[in-house]
């Protein structure tokens, strides 16, 4: 009996003690815990993580309630459905909110040369100030509060586009690109197809063909840099 009780007694505090470390984390049920957060900041360039942190620390300001979490192996944030996320690459740091068609608060002049709504996202000085992301943090949660769902316009689908024929050579000539080329998607060959074919210049295409290739050989979609 005395060895019984014990069993139970230590599963309670082991119990407890995990109930704790959960509230000092500040982690619910479903979310992911604060030091996945941590440690994608903590990878990404010197140059993104003041950038990463400022866009963090203006979410739990504006929103406390919100929920951290990973989407994409990006971090994202919940609050009554998806907030806002942020992602940190090579050069650039990207900031993207659920429902940017819907709000007032986000500047018309923002860049369109990177995922998101804010542009390429280098420095801080790119970077809207805190108290500029609290405000639209702001708005973005009372959408969510009122439950205002973004009306998605629903596209056909594309038909497969064919590659020219130059470049189906160019592809064939290399058995790994040439495999993964025939492996893709029709949406990934669009996406290796438009970006070849629409090249202002012969020399460009030629690059971007001799790249395209190299990045097939390698197992790489398109977009490759942008799946973390």
């Amino acid at each position: 009996m005395t060895s019984e009780r014990s069993k139970r007694v230590a599963r309670a505090e082991r119990a407890g003690g995990a109930a704790r470390e959960r509230g000092r984390r500040g982690v619910r049920r479903g979310e992911a815990p604060r030091n996945e957060i941590d440690a994608y900041i903590a990878k990404a360039q010197p140059f993104a993580r003041p950038i990463l942190e400022r866009i963090r620390r203006a979410v739990h300001t504006a929103c406390p309630d919100v929920n951290e979490t990973l989407k994409w192996s990006m971090p994202a944030f919940e609050y009554k459905g998806p907030l806002v996320g942020m992602a940190a690459f090579k050069a650039h740091c990207a900031l993207a909110f659920w429902k940017s068609s819907l709000m007032k608060t986000i500047p018309k002049d923002r860049g369109v040369d990177a995922m998101g709504e804010f542009g390429r996202l280098e420095s801080l000085d790119d970077t809207p100030t805190e108290a500029q992301l609290v405000k639209m943090i702001k708005e973005a949660a009372a959408l969510n509060d009122a439950g205002v769902k973004v009306q998605r316009e629903q596209k056909a689908p594309k038909k497969p586009l064919k590659a020219p024929s130059y470049m189906l050579a160019a592809i064939k000539k290399n058995k790994k690109a040439h495999a993964t080329f025939e492996g893709f998607s029709p949406s990934a060959q669009r996406e290796y197809i438009e970006w070849v074919t629409e090249a202002k210049t012969d020399a460009t295409r030629d690059k971007r063909l001799e790249t395209a290739v190299q990045w097939m050989s390698e197992g790489k979609i398109r977009n490759w840099k942008y799946v973390r």
